[in-house]
């Protein structure tokens, strides 16, 4: 599978450049937390490093092909019988990483762990169910219908970052990066069971480099640019994020 990702030029950038760009934020990430000192600060800065962390890993399993593997599509699908490659490591890359993604998001609106435990439960639930809809060959509708399960966990996701946690990161007095940043999710997450549906896995509209490359656009966002435009709000260890915070009081 290594020579399968390096003959396709699309296949292979789409994971290079995420390589390159996890190893350049955890450089960052590196850099700017040496200047934050209270723990709440390092708590949440920690949990943004883990996302490039298990980013880089994750791709690096993409790039040497251990993770990739060729599936035999079955009846029903656009390439019935066809062997279409299933780059399924992107499960565990999200499996893995969104979680902290999540964390992150709690820890800023300062929810109570019981909810941040609940939202990162669904959200692995989430990559299985999507995981299992890439891996079923056994029949086109059961591909669906996990796809429609995962989207109900997401839809559960989408309750603690609508409802639960807006009003306590008003509360908290994190409202203004919160919102920037739960939207910024939202939209980005929305993206992924898109490009599922349109691409080599589900429709067959789009090609696996270019559905790589898609998956990858939406990973440099959500995770990278997330992780600086966070990072560079908490380094100044705002009274809103800090543990002497009267948020916690």
């Amino acid at each position: 599978m290594f020579e399968a990702v390096l003959d396709n030029a699309a296949l292979a950038s789409s994971i290079y450049v995420n390589i390159a760009l996890a190893g350049l934020t955890i450089i960052v990430i590196a850099v700017m937390s040496r200047s934050i000192h209270d723990s709440r600060a390092k708590l949440i800065t920690m949990s943004t490093l883990m996302i490039s962390v298990v980013s880089i890993s994750s791709y690096m399993g993409l790039a040497s092909g251990l993770t990739i593997d060729p599936l035999v599509m079955p009846e029903g699908h656009p390439l019935a019988g066809q062997e279409v490659l299933s780059l399924w490591g992107r499960y565990l890359t999200w499996g893995f990483s969104t979680p902290f993604i999540l964390l992150a998001l709690g820890l800023l609106a300062r929810s109570t762990t019981d909810k941040i435990f609940s939202a990162i439960v669904l959200d692995v639930f989430m990559c299985l169910t999507g995981l299992a809809a890439a891996l079923t060959t056994s029949s086109h509708a059961m591909r669906w219908l996990w796809y429609a399960l995962s989207t109900a966990f997401f839809v559960g996701v989408l309750y603690y970052l609508l409802v639960e946690w807006p009003a306590e990161a008003d509360e908290a007095g994190t409202a203004d990066i919160f919102s920037t940043l739960q939207w910024m999710t939202i939209v980005l997450w929305i993206g992924y069971p898109v490009v599922w549906a349109l691409g080599n896995e589900g429709l067959a509209l789009l090609e696996v480099g270019a559905t790589s490359w898609a998956y990858s656009g939406l990973d440099i966002f959500a995770k990278y640019a997330f992780t600086i435009i966070l990072v560079l709000y908490v380094s100044d260890e705002p009274d809103a994020v800090v543990s002497t915070s009267p948020a916690t009081a």
